[in-house]
């Protein structure tokens, strides 16, 4: 990180280099926000301004540069990174978050600027002042009456709008595109192979981090946990003893749909990073039983760090990890009384917690996805056995991903029904936008 004035907080410095790492290096902002706030040991509250500060201006960025080429009068691709960076931060605390007074917007951006050398922090100095005046005015001239509007207003390319115009409705539509620049729920899931639930609570709560149970209409979610205050999970002891996943509540829902009996044998396929397996495991091994969870994963880095989140969540003994094509048949005498296929997906509907993926995905690579969760989901569905459960879930909000890959492989495959389909969406469901369908495979 260069040097930058002791005047700047560090919850800004971090943001601006989580910034810079992302639009000079191709960073993901979740990872860069992770090892800038660690080298810079960053407080929780810090760490929770910092993530509001980044994830907001890599989210709003097409929002934010309508604003700057209004104000100052040339494009944005004209400026220098750092004051473009600067320029962003600046006018997200002025125009978006609330707390933070303008004099201290203003002046810490420019200081941001002055680090990083040349005269470049006189021109953040006057449109931010322009900004505190001017700004207000420019968005109020933004409307979403249209998909075109609405995807510069929520600062989301053309095609995400589009699509859910089209597959939502407009309203609705406008609710999740407005929904998707707010901050992501703060879940946790309770490992019950490693510790009780209100014991966790418990414990939390005295420690002064406010949690309340989860729940979500109609799916039990008895280890869940909402965190309503400032927590870094990933440095608590809970998280490095095993006790504690970070795991949004539609994430959960995908092992409590499938419901697996303790005891039970099931497949997961795409199992990486864990969250889902590891839950899995939970389930059929509760209370001793010897269930086993085979997680198949692809990519053989992706499949030891799988190994090793099993490990520290003492799943090792439950969940056995292939490295292997999920999109290939298994041994045809090779059955499971439950499945989940969790394939690769476009990852529309986590756009909260991963603010650059909305620049990074495309219209064209949902076509070659969708073919893909077709040879993945019928893969997983010929390893079913007879009376089993089968559940397809993306984390996408995408009717050629999530429906038409269903109902395509309910009209080629008999001997499959439906037993429920459900889209979960923030600006509905206030957690990430799962898409869930439940089949059940005939008994002979």
């Amino acid at each position: 990180m260069p040097p930058v004035v002791a005047a700047v907080s560090p919850a800004r410095q971090v943001a601006a280099a989580v910034l810079r790492r992302v639009e000079s290096d191709g960073a993901y902002a979740d990872r860069a926000l992770a090892g800038e706030a660690r080298r810079a040991g960053l407080d929780a509250r810090d760490h929770a301004f910092a993530m509001a500060l980044a994830f907001g201006a890599v989210q709003r960025r097409r929002t934010l540069d309508h604003v700057i080429e209004r104000l100052a009068r040339r494009p944005v691709g004209q400026l220098d990174p750092p004051v473009r960076d600067a320029l962003r931060l600046g006018l997200l605390q002025l125009l978006f978050l609330g707390g933070v007074a303008p004099h201290a917007a203003v002046d810490q951006s420019v200081e941001l600027a002055k680090a990083a050398g040349g005269p470049g922090y006189k021109l953040v100095n006057a449109v931010l002042r322009r900004g505190a005046r001017e700004g207000p005015r420019i968005l109020a001239q933004l409307d979403d009456r249209s998909p075109h509007g609405a995807a510069l207003l929520h600062s989301v390319p053309d095609w995400i709008a589009a699509l859910w115009w089209d597959a939502l409705g407009a309203e609705e539509a406008r609710a999740l595109l407005a929904r998707v620049n707010e901050p992501a729920e703060t879940a946790l899931r309770v490992n019950t192979l490693a510790a009780d639930p209100a014991a966790v609570a418990a414990e939390l709560g005295e420690r002064g981090v406010a949690v309340r149970p989860a729940a979500l209409e109609g799916i039990p979610l008895d280890e869940g946990l909402v965190v309503d205050s400032a927590f870094d999970v990933r440095s608590d002891p809970l998280f490095a003893s095993g006790a504690l996943v970070a795991q949004s509540r539609a994430a959960m829902a995908a092992a409590r749909l499938l419901a697996p009996a303790p005891g039970a044998r099931v497949l997961d396929l795409c199992a990486a990073p864990g969250g889902k397996a590891t839950h899995l495991a939970a389930l059929v091994g509760a209370a001793g039983a010897a269930g086993e969870v085979v997680a198949v994963e692809r990519h053989e880095g992706r499949a030891e760090a799988l190994r090793e989140t099993c490990e520290r969540l003492r799943a090792g003994g439950i969940v056995r990890v292939e490295t292997g094509d999920a999109a290939q048949p298994r041994d045809p005498g090779d059955h499971f009384d439950a499945v989940l296929v969790d394939p690769p997906c476009s990852g529309l509907g986590t756009l909260q917690g991963r603010p650059d993926l909305r620049w990074r995905a495309s219209a064209e690579a949902i076509g070659e996805l969708s073919r893909l969760q077709g040879r993945i989901l019928a893969a997983g569905a010929a390893a079913l056995r007879p009376g089993g459960a089968l559940l397809y879930a993306t984390c996408t909000i995408s009717p050629r991903e999530n429906e038409q890959v269903v109902d395509a492989f309910l009209a080629a495959h008999d001997g499959f029904e439906r037993v429920s389909t459900r889209q979960l969406t923030p600006s509905r469901d206030d957690t990430d936008g799962f898409f869930l369908a439940l089949l059940r495979r005939s008994a002979p």
